[in-house]
Formats: structure tokens, sequence, C-alpha cells
């Protein structure tokens, strides 16, 4: 079973991808950089268990490698990096910064989107790696205006700003790299929250607009109406403005889709509406959901001269989102169109735009928190000394690879049995191509097992242990599971 590495996990788009590809029971691997709260294990349950709970069924858990994009050999150590070399045979590259605009070329946006990149793509070179699955941005279009063809990338465009052009020079690196087989690009639009749900983890963009206009209706006293006066602000803006705002879960879902459909790999994919949302709908949206009423265009260009107190203070805060407030080009769509013709992009309108702010404001747009949640039984933990056996040399025959160890919800993960005969020998991280079958339950009842509150045989003939593929007979992988909770160290 060959993993997919997949980086920025922890993100959006990111938290996303891990669900809908664990749901169609692709192998994954991540690599997460650990914060002062939180290991990267912790940072990957955190976002498995909103999962849990909200599809009402444990998922699978990914194999967790500590690491950090911008470094060589991605941070990981020496025994994460032969691990991946060996069992990752594709990469979705979708770690990005989201600055807009940088103090200097060795910080955000290019450390991340330039430099990880880099690293990315020598990290795969060295493990021999050769399917790529990168995620761009519709907007390395920059100030282009027509049609923007998928097939299209430099064509000497200037850019609002340094992240449009740190992701155009991403890009570019990944179709330099003549070692991988012909690149995967995905170039969503402008992410916004669940078009289901209308959740969302992360607050740029729209919900940037959204605070902003929020914040200052808090600050200001309303008027005889109890609304706060649009007299305050003039917006430099036409109002005729297009933007393309997409659905996290859509474009997560089209993302999925072709990764797990070889046939589709090798292209270029612009993850974009077919009608895009003017500015005047979202001025409309921002009043009816904030109470911040009657804010008039002014005019696309410079800010009027005699700018009061609360325009001054919505120029200054909003000014690093400036160059995303212009007009953008018609996003061609070919190849989104032909790969999956039966999920249209979700129609971005008021209805959704308001649902999508309710939830931010009631929200009190929160940051992810950093708040470890320990599981109740940790499988890793159980397993340890056979995992440390399994770089204990045996003097005897080679072992046979012959069961791998799925658990799913919190605590799971997943392992390879090692066993001679019916004789346990060690377990290992992630589950083997070589496998003869995969052994599959969910962590309560793995908790069970080791508590002795049942025993293999009773979880496979209740149900509430499966084993899948064409290997020994159910009996013979019992006599084996049976030692994972009886078996002393070596």
């Amino acid at each position: 079973m060959s993993y997919h590495l997949l980086t920025g996990a922890t993100g959006l788009l990111g938290n996303y991808l891990l669900r809908d590809l664990l749901l169609r029971d692709v192998p994954v691997a991540v690599v997460v950089r650990p914060n002062r709260k939180q290991t990267a294990r912790q940072r990957i349950e955190t976002a498995l268990c909103a999962w849990d709970a909200e599809l009402g069924k444990p998922l699978s858990r990914p194999v967790v490698i500590e690491g950090d994009i911008s470094q060589p050999d991605l941070g990981m150590d020496a025994v994460d990096v032969r691990w991946a070399a060996e069992h990752c045979t594709a990469v979705i590259h979708n770690a990005a910064s989201l600055t807009f605009h940088s103090t200097s070329k060795e910080g955000e946006p290019w450390k991340s989107n330039v430099e990880g990149t880099h690293n990315v793509l020598e990290f795969c070179r060295n493990a021999g790696i050769r399917k790529f699955h990168h995620v761009s941005t519709a907007y390395v279009a920059g100030l282009r205006q027509g049609k923007v063809l998928e097939t299209e990338l430099n064509v000497g465009q200037q850019f609002s700003n340094d992240y449009e052009c740190s992701k155009l020079q991403s890009e570019t690196l990944v179709r330099q790299a003549d070692f991988l087989d012909e690149p995967t690009v995905f170039r969503p639009g402008i992410i916004i929250g669940d078009s289901q749900t209308g959740q969302t983890t992360t607050y740029h963009g729209y919900y940037a607009a959204l605070q902003l206009v929020h914040t200052i209706v808090r600050a200001y006293s309303p008027n005889e109406t109890g609304l706060v006066g649009g007299d305050h602000v003039r917006l430099t803006l036409t109002g005729n403005e297009t933007k393309h705002l997409v659905p996290v879960d859509w474009v997560s879902a089209v993302m999925a889709h072709v990764i797990t459909h070889a046939r589709w790999h090798g292209k270029t994919y612009h993850l974009t509406p077919k009608h895009p949302v003017t500015v005047r709908l979202i001025r409309d949206v921002l009043e009816q959901a904030t109470g911040f009423y009657g804010a008039s265009f002014y005019g696309a260009g410079e800010r009027p001269d005699d700018a009061s107190e609360s325009e001054m203070l919505f120029y200054e805060h909003i000014r690093v989102y400036n160059s995303y407030w212009k007009m953008d080009p018609e996003f061609d769509t070919t190849n989104t169109d032909l790969a999956m013709p039966q999920l249209p992009c979700p129609h971005v309108d008021r209805q959704l735009l308001m649902k999508l702010s309710r939830i931010a404001i009631e929200n009190g747009f929160p940051t992810p928190s950093k708040k470890p949640i320990e599981p109740e039984f940790d499988a890793a933990t159980h397993l340890k000394p056979l995992i440390d056996q399994a770089g204990v040399p045996l003097q005897t025959e080679a072992e046979e690879r012959v069961l791998g160890l799925d658990i799913a919800g919190h605590g799971g993960g997943q392992w390879q049995l090692i066993a001679r005969g019916h004789e346990l020998i060690s377990v290992e991280l992630g589950i083997h191509a070589d496998r003869a079958a995969t052994c599959h339950l969910d962590i309560n009842t793995f908790a069970d097992l080791v508590q002795g509150r049942t025993t293999w045989r009773q979880g496979l003939n209740s149900g509430s242990v499966r084993i899948t593929g064409n290997g020994h007979g159910v009996g013979d992988y019992a006599k084996i599971l049976d030692q994972l909770v009886t078996a002393p160290v070596r």
C-alpha cells in the first residue's frame, strides 16, 4: 500500500483534503510542524476528532511525520526520511503562506511558497517520488484581463502582490522539475467556507473584510435607527469588480476525485466558479450581516481627500487587501469540467454569503484551538514495545509481512504486523504494499481487546473487527492478533 504524502494538512483546504482522501481509503502520510502547545500528531488529531464528530463515525488515521517544509529533507529525521522514501509514491503539496506583502525575500510568502516548494521537490528527487500534485492559485494570472487558459502560466503578467508572484514562481519550479512525471496542478480561486455547513477555520480574503466591518460596527455608536451609518466609509471601488469565490468543500471534492483517478493526472485545473460575485454584492451582504448600511462606491482609484476618521481607519486596516479588490479575469475551466462534470461549483450567491457571514460572526472569528485533545486510549503507546522491537536484529530467517493493522478513531493509526508463522515478531509504522491482508477496527474495540473485555475471535464474529485481503484464514490471523495484547517484548 503506497502512501500520498500531504503537506499543509492543518490548513483549511488541507483539513478537507485529509478528510476526503481518508473517506476514499487513500493511504495518507502528513508532514506537520508542531507548535508551542501541540505535537504534530496532536494537531492532526484536533482536526480529525472534529470530523469524527461531524461524520458520526471514526476515520482512519494518517501516518504523522513531524517536519517543516522550510527545512532541507522537510525537517524530518533520518528514520522518517527513510520511511517516506520506502512507502510514499506521490506528494500532494498544499502547504503555502497567504501573506500578501513581504518585508524581505527571506520572509513570507517567499520562504514557504518558493523555498518550501524547492525543498519538497528536492525531497521527491532524493526519494525517487515521481507523482506530484501541486496546489497553486488561479491568481498566478496576476493583473491579466480577458480569458486565462488552464494551459497558460507565465505570459509576462504583472502582479497585485507578493503572494501572487511567489505562487507563480512556485508553480514554475514544479513544471521545471524534469525528474517528475507530468505534474497535476490545481488553481483554486478565493477559498471560502463550507457550502453545506457554512463553517471555516481560517479568516482570510472575504472574511477579512467581514471581520473589519463587524469590528467598526461594534466600535461606533448607532444612529437613531439603531444602525451604524454608511456615511462613515466611501469605498474606492466601482462595485462592478468581480471575485471568484469557491467553497472549500467543492475544491477538496474535485481535487480528491482527480487525485484518485490516474486518467486525470498531468493536467492543470482552474477551480473557479462559472459566475463570480461582484464587489457590489459583497458590499450588500456585509451591510446586511453587520448592520453597516449605506456605504457608497467612490470609484476605483485613490481615496478621497476629505476622508473622515472612520474612513481612514477602514482604509488603514484593509490596506493589506487593497490588491484583492480588483477586476478578475475570466478563468478557463475546460479540464475541470471534463474531470468533474457531475459536480459543478456551488453558486456563491447572497444566501450562501449571508450564511457564511452569520456563522463567522456568531463564532467570533475564532483562532484554531491549541489545547491538545488527549485520547482515552492510545494504540501507539500500547504498541510501542513491539514497534521498538522492529529495529532489533533477529538471528533467524527473514520475517514474513502478513497483516496490516488499521485502527480508526482518536488514538488510532496504521501499522504492519511482522510475523513468522503464527508468531508475532514486531510492529512497523504504516501499512506495507506487500501485506497479505489488513485488519480494520476502531479504537474503542482495540481498547476493549487490550483490556480483556472482548477477544479477537469475538470481534471477528461480530463484525467489529474485519479482515480484508487474500491472505491466510481468519483463524490464523486471530492467533497473531492475540499476541498484540498478550505477547511479552522479546
